[in-house]
């Protein structure tokens, strides 16, 4: 019989670990939290100090109830939870339920799931950590304040629905802000002159005019412009003055989790919640051949530059195999922290060098292999030698006027060899000498305009949220998906772009909460959650603190709220009483209304204004079919609806044959309330249907195609033969079955 029993968050996570446990262990997953505030009330009592209140997850009651069970009957509790504070939580909250079970409840903490870091982590067990709860208490009771004491008044304001969030504000103020920066933008012409040169040798090559009479050349108007060529075709070109150096181009550090999800996007395109998806799944364990579940990196939540001892050895032993010993540095390269921060993990880096990724592929999905090569790439890279890079650059004179060409070599390659930049490309120029006189081919003058700031991508918005110590890295996800949930923003060409809804929000709180919405602030907040986390703070104290501020602003905006706007203001006054239009949000969508309901019922939808034209035409009347939203979705009809009421019933092929053999296949069919289904495309002729997702495999036994079924309570996956006949079923891995269609 098992004598301990270990917790960990996800089941993924507990099969990789049940691995390296002996029969002794009993590994269970407590699917995250098991208590939280309650969702339908404050949860915190103000008058008593602001004490939280938590109660059982209902979803989680029969997890709860298995692990209690559990708990009876081993000598010890081992809470395996991630090594961060919100892990620190998951496991306080499972020692306060299970503790009537066990009394012998301990802490396990690894960087990484390998076999070793296991081990030596059950081998020695400790407590948890106090200060890191309470700053996680502080941390959840704060967002629950802003959350449900600031949103009602939004409510009032606008619309049902609507939140503020403690972090998600200040995202949101970035992208308004940046916005408005766009619209006062002032755009202006200026022209810039090229020449193209050749010396006595080859190649040919171009330079960029840079002074005029010894001023930076300033060229605002086409006649200027097309003075300035006309002279310059006149004029002999000298080469004056030659430069050379070398300069060394230095790796980057190994990632920490706001760099990983902004090379993400910037290479790959992956959302950040992707990112830390996928990274979550190379952390937790993937099936890797005969070695069977292997964590394949370490913790991905992690603001450290740190790198063990060990991992740095394995890397130069790496390195100096695979690399000639011009590559490999004397000594390791150790990276420093620009800030103070929590260092309690290393650095993300691969867990194990005898994975490259060439040897990985053959058992990775394809984005999972993605981020597992940038990850190996950078890691490896920041321990070899810089490149040697050697900068050539010509002084040239024509007249009064002087240009300046640039051209860099590589002598040595040195990290490049490994990095997954884009190649890099070397600009050549030709071998000169001092004084030489170089003939000109062409001068080309060029119109350019200044350009308005560009809006937020997600990459280049975490790089500002870190780069202004907004937030943890670990909750940049959460936040990019909660201010499009509410449709503060929307992205175009995967752009950020506030909505009328986001910049109208943005404005009521900074006006009513402007502490709260003050960058310095968020950041102090930061600092005070981690001297909480290293005792030095008192958590109470700084929540009393704190809403001392935010009572003192909410005085004040309730008296503001009190006015029922009940919409954003629009520009627009309503044609049947002349009173000013609101925005609304309503149950079909935005719509704009009078503002003097129910006395005047103007409305109208503001859907129709979204609709996107397609250039495919209505096989009914003719004209250009549009994609509506509507209450299950888009879909796409008549532009002239309601005088024609085509609606085009989309329907997905498989491709797969029919089972009852009636000549039609398998297509996505939606049931009135949306939900996806598979029928046959013969229908209404052949009924044949099925919630299952069919698979374009044919059944070992009878030569049937097969059908996926999941059951939605154990979370495991099978293969059934479509025959009923047939009983053949073969238990399998969601990825191994993707990969299979």
């Amino acid at each position: 019989m098992a004598k301990n029993l270990v917790i960990v968050e996800s089941p993924a996570k507990a099969k990789t670990i049940n691995r390296y446990l002996g029969k002794e262990f009993i590994v269970k997953a407590s699917m995250g939290h098991i208590r939280d505030l309650p969702k339908k009330e404050l949860g915190v009592d103000i008058d008593a100090g602001l004490q939280p209140t938590y109660i059982q997850i209902p979803e989680r009651k029969k997890t709860i109830a298995e692990l209690s069970k559990t708990a009876k009957e081993v000598e010890k509790v081992l809470l395996a939870a991630d090594p961060d504070r919100e892990g620190e939580a998951i496991c306080w909250h499972l020692s306060k339920v299970l503790e009537r079970s066990n009394k012998n409840i301990f802490r396990v903490m690894f960087n990484e799931i390998t076999k070793n870091s296991i081990n030596n982590a059950f081998l020695h067990p400790g407590n948890l950590d106090e200060n890191k709860i309470n700053a996680q208490q502080t941390r959840r009771i704060l967002d629950r304040l802003v959350g449900y004491l600031i949103s009602p008044l939004l409510w009032k304001k606008v619309g049902r629905g609507l939140s503020a969030g403690r972090v998600q504000s200040t995202a949101l103020r970035l992208i308004c802000e940046r916005e408005k920066e766009i619209k006062d933008f002032t755009q202006e012409e200026y022209w810039t002159i090229t020449a193209d040169l050749q010396a006595n040798n080859p190649p040919e090559f171009q330079a960029s005019l840079v002074k005029i009479d010894g001023e930076k050349a300033e060229i605002k108007t086409e006649s200027q412009a097309a003075e300035n060529v006309s002279e310059l075709k006149k004029l002999p070109y000298i080469l004056d003055e030659i430069k050379l150096k070398k300069k060394m181009r230095r790796p980057s550090p190994p990632y920490i989790t706001s760099t990983l999800q902004q090379d993400c996007y910037r290479l790959k395109r992956f959302s950040v919640k992707k990112t830390m998806v996928l990274a979550q799944k190379l952390y937790e364990g993937l099936e890797i051949g005969d070695l069977g579940l292997e964590g394949l990196i370490t913790y991905m939540r992690t603001d450290s530059l740190r790198i063990s001892d060990e991992a740095l050895s394995f890397s130069r032993q790496y390195i100096s195999d695979t690399f000639s010993a011009d590559y490999l540095p004397d000594n390791a390269v150790v990276y420093k922290n620009k800030k103070k921060i929590q260092d309690a993990h290393e650095a993300i880096r691969p867990t194990s060098f005898d994975l490259p990724p060439e040897k990985a592929k053959q058992y990775l999905p394809k984005d999972e292999f993605a981020v597992y090569t940038l990850i190996w790439n950078r890691f490896i890279a920041s321990q070899m030698n810089p490149a040697v890079i050697e900068e050539t650059e010509f002084q040239i004179h024509a007249g009064r006027y002087q240009f300046k060409a640039k051209g860099e070599v590589i002598i040595f390659d040195g990290f490049l060899a490994l990095t997954t930049r884009t190649e890099q490309k070397e600009k050549k120029l030709p071998k000169a000498v001092q004084g030489e006189s170089l003939t000109l081919l062409e001068i080309v003058p060029k119109q350019n305009f200044t350009q308005p700031p560009f809006r937020y991508t997600e990459g280049t918005l975490v790089k500002e949220l870190e780069k202004k110590e907004i937030g943890r890295p670990s909750t940049y996800a959460p936040i990019i998906s909660t201010i499009q949930d509410r449709v503060y923003v929307v992205k175009e060409q995967g752009k950020f772009i506030p909505t009328d809804l986001g910049l109208y929000v943005n404005d009521f709180l900074i006006t009513n909460f402007p502490d709260l919405m003050e960058f310095k602030f968020t950041v102090r907040l930061e600092e005070d959650l981690d001297l909480i986390s290293e005792g030095k703070k008192s958590w109470q104290d700084y929540l009393k603190q704190y809403y001392s501020l935010l009572e003192k602003d909410l005085v004040k905006a309730k008296s503001i709220a009190s006015v029922k706007a009940q919409g954003i203001p629009a520009t627009e006054t309503c044609p049947e009483c002349n009173r000013q239009l609101v925005i609304k949000e309503g149950r079909y969508g935005r719509f704009i209304a009078c503002s003097g309901y129910p006395d005047c019922t103007y409305k109208k939808s503001l859907v129709q204004k979204e609709n996107q034209v397609l250039e495919e035409t209505c096989p009914e009347c003719g004209s250009q079919l549009v994609v509506r939203h509507g209450k299950y979705g888009a879909f796409v009809s008549c532009s002239t609806y309601p005088k024609c009421k085509y609606i085009k019933k989309e329907k997905k092929d498989t491709g797969i044959a029919c089972p009852l053999d009636c000549g039609g296949t398998i297509v996505h069919r939606k049931t009135r309330k949306g939900r996806i289904f598979f029928g046959c495309s013969n229908f209404p002729s052949c009924q044949f249907a099925t919630w299952d997702e069919p698979i374009s495999e044919a059944c070992p036994k009878c030569s049937r195609p097969f059908i996926l079924r999941k059951n939605a309570i154990k979370g495991n996956s099978h293969l059934y033969c479509y025959d009923e006949d047939c009983e053949y079923k073969e238990e399998t891995e969601s990825r191994k079955i993707w990969e299979k269609t």
